[in-house]
């Protein structure tokens, strides 16, 4: 069984491309037909539409209406499933203010999938035809694998990009075994603290950039709504967005991969990042913890190490490293304390990454198996 990869390219610019982003849009209508047959169908029955009668409906409008043909079967399916899993995350969650979905703007409407092979089929090079017509994309890598799905996506400044699901066959890269285990702990000041000492700061991009935000907004908003030059400073605003991103992204498979070449196996807290982003705001979405863990977690298996998640309730920063006492109550403000049961100084990063490692390595199996208890091996 093959791990399953995504390939993102993106298209040449050309004027033929019109014809994806008008099925982008047409997509965005059958969504939105989706959603008010759901709204109806409750209102009159009050149960839910079940996902095989609204596919054989939409199935007959589509015959009708030619502007819906061009949007593939298969993606029309697709539409009707992705409605179908948001209303069962709402059934499930619904005592947790998980709002059931909604109507979409056609113009903010993102992108349309085709399945196995229909709809679709690459050309030799660079070339893909996609319904009738054939496209251009910048073939950055080989497309290695067995293709699941193909995604069409428009963004914000209205660029379309084609992303590639393979069932990838090839052998993961030969791992090399340092033996070296390591626990990490997330700060808001510092990005990671080791259980060596070693500490990374985050550039936190978002804050670097935040006196052009704050200027391209304010040239946005003055602009008269619906006019050339307001959509113009709007993309300029997108653009500031996307280049902090990117910049963040590169960041994090750079340090990925050097934390991986660094260490075997990497242990670190699970974290409550909702309840986080409540307390801190900005600062937390400016350092994406989370999308940082899942770069590292694919590196990770990419090259068979492994990562640990200790629990987030295990108390890391209150347990003393040096002799494992547990105090009542620690202050955020505190950084630094003294242990009354060994009177060493612990710093408050440092100390609960030391912990986390040792809980991490006695799930492994490699310490005191007595503190294995509160970590996940992934």
């Amino acid at each position: 069984m093959g791990s399953m990869k995504t390939l993102k390219f993106k298209f040449y610019k050309h004027k033929r491309n019109r014809y994806l982003k008008r099925t982008i849009n047409a997509a965005g209508a059958i969504y939105n037909h989706c959603i008010a047959l759901h709204k109806r169908y409750y209102r009159l029955w009050g149960k839910h539409l079940n996902c095989a009668k609204l596919q054989s409906h939409v199935a007959k409008l589509r015959k009708r209406n030619p502007l819906w043909q061009s949007v593939g079967s298969q993606a029309v399916q697709d539409i009707c499933q992705r409605i179908e899993k948001a209303y069962q995350l709402f059934f499930k969650h619904n005592k947790k203010k998980v709002r059931p979905p909604g109507f979409k703007k056609v113009k903010k409407y993102k992108s349309f999938t085709l399945k196995a092979r229909a709809g679709y089929k690459f050309l030799g090079g660079n070339r893909v035809k996609i319904g009738s017509r054939v496209y251009q994309f910048w073939k950055s890598r080989e497309i290695e694998g067995t293709v699941k799905t193909l995604t069409i996506k428009r963004t914000a400044l209205g660029e379309l990009f084609m992303v590639v699901v393979v069932d990838d066959d090839s052998n993961p890269e030969i791992e090399v075994k340092t033996g070296k285990i390591a626990g990490f702990d997330f700060g808001v000041k510092t990005f990671l603290t080791c259980s060596d000492g070693h500490k990374i700061e985050s550039p936190q991009f978002f804050k670097q950039s935040l006196n052009a935000i704050k200027k391209a907004s304010r040239q946005h908003s003055k602009k008269l709504k619906g006019s050339s030059n307001r959509e113009r400073a709007r993309k300029n605003l997108v653009r500031k967005y996307e280049d902090i991103s990117n910049r963040r992204r590169d960041w994090f498979w750079k340090l990925a991969h050097e934390l991986t070449d660094k260490f075997n196996i990497l242990c670190f807290e699970t974290l409550n990042l909702k309840g986080m982003q409540r307390l801190w705001g900005r600062k937390i979405s400016d350092l994406a913890l989370g999308e940082f863990l899942q770069i590292l977690e694919w590196v990770a298996k990419k090259k068979g190490k492994q990562l640990v998640f200790v629990d987030q309730w295990y108390p890391s920063t209150k347990t003393c490293s040096g002799c494992g006492h547990i105090l009542e109550s620690l202050n955020l403000s505190v950084r630094e304390w003294r242990c009354p049961s060994c009177q060493s100084i612990n710093g408050r990063d440092e100390n609960a990454s030391r912990n986390i490692c040792a809980v991490g390595a006695s799930t492994v199996g490699l310490g005191d198996v007595s503190r294995a208890t509160p970590a996940i091996a992934v």
